[in-house]
């Protein structure tokens, strides 16, 4: 199952770069592999994949201890200051930095290894209350104040966008994410690099391409359906 879906998303990445004209270089799949037991995770190590995201830290070390050295872990969901110390040696990318507070913890976890940390702000982009994030009108301030901390790299934006039944309801904040990482890009503040934009999931991870994202972030097209009684 794993092989035949994840063919079917690499090749809807590859027709959405080529609609938008991109290198598919420039796009990184990332598996979600939360709730998800090591033996899937290997079927798609076998197809190639080497980028994987967890959304629990606990989960992210469980399976970093078992799974190859050579993956790439991605921290994609939310992280409480609590749980730092799971992913800040195991996860190559934290994509849910949601506020300041959380960015001053990691960096001083960060200090005691004395380790540079690999960061995204993540970005409420359409305002839902549900969500964590910062605000499009606070992205810019965060940045400033993120950007002198010596022990992290902001290397672009993420934002988790609604749920929807039609992919192209949510174009309108990719459009949007992404301007925002240009504006910011054009300010030249030390120490940021704007490069990343992780946005897209299952549902609408192609019109993200379209718009620009580089990180895509899918786990059921590729795992089917959650299952929560993990098992690894």
């Amino acid at each position: 199952m794993v092989r035949e879906n994840l063919r079917e998303v690499q090749h809807n990445v590859l027709q959405a770069c080529m609609r938008a004209g991109r290198d598919p270089r420039e796009v990184t799949l990332i598996a979600v592999s939360k709730t998800k037991p090591v033996s899937l995770i290997e079927e798609a190590y076998d197809e190639g994949i080497r980028d994987f995201g967890e959304n629990k830290p606990q989960e992210l070390k469980e399976k970093y201890e078992v799974m190859a050295d050579d993956i790439h872990w991605h921290m994609i969901g939310h992280l409480q200051r609590n749980k730092i110390k799971y992913v800040i040696e195991r996860a190559c990318l934290i994509h849910s930095v949601d506020s300041v507070r959380l960015a001053e913890a990691i960096e001083e976890e960060a200090a005691k290894r004395e380790r540079m940390v690999s960061i995204l702000l993540e970005v409420n982009i359409a305002r839902e209350e549900s969500k964590f994030g910062f605000l499009q009108e606070e992205v810019e301030e965060a940045v400033k104040i993120i950007a002198k901390m010596p022990h992290l790299h902001i290397e672009g934006l993420m934002t988790i966008a609604p749920f929807v039944d039609n992919a192209e309801e949510n174009r309108v904040h990719f459009k949007n994410l992404r301007k925002l990482s240009v504006d910011i890009a054009q300010k030249n503040i030390d120490n940021v690099s704007m490069r990343k934009l992780s946005m897209g999931m299952t549902g609408d991870y192609e019109v993200a391409i379209e718009e620009g994202a580089t990180l895509v972030r899918v786990g059921t097209g590729i795992f089917g359906e959650r299952n929560y009684n993990i098992n690894l």
